[in-house]
């Protein structure tokens, strides 16, 4: 069974910065499009960034200039480099895995997900 576990969530001061890891298994990592979406306390989740199977990305307006995706298919590892942190990046994030990448910014696009890694950002 496909299976994608994230790592490197944390607690981090407004200003920091964390890097987030997805590593995935039981699939053929480079055949997906790989993308990190978030859910803060009460509210839906949203679309923080993607990265094709030809490394193209894109980002939620949110996050641009901030976060970085970038992808490593040997490793089968999708990661979010997350800089300049601010207190309204607080969420749980998750990595997905889409095979057609067609609606990317949609969560019900994606085939599988990881269980999530908390990031906190205090002020």
């Amino acid at each position: 069974q496909p299976q994608l576990v994230e790592s490197g969530g944390g607690l981090v001061q407004a200003g920091g910065s964390l890097r987030l890891s997805c590593t995935a298994s039981g699939l053929t990592f480079s055949n997906y499009l790989m993308g990190w979406f978030r859910r803060a306390p009460g509210k839906e989740r949203e679309f923080v960034a993607t990265i094709t199977r030809r490394h193209a990305t894109d980002y939620a307006n949110s996050v641009k200039g901030r976060f970085t995706i970038s992808r490593d298919n040997a490793k089968k590892t999708v990661y979010l480099q997350m800089n300049s942190l601010k207190p309204e990046d607080t969420a749980e994030y998750f990595c997905a895995a889409d095979f057609y990448g067609l609606r990317y910014r949609e969560p019900d696009e994606y085939d599988y997900w990881g269980q999530g890694t908390q990031v906190t950002v205090s002020s």
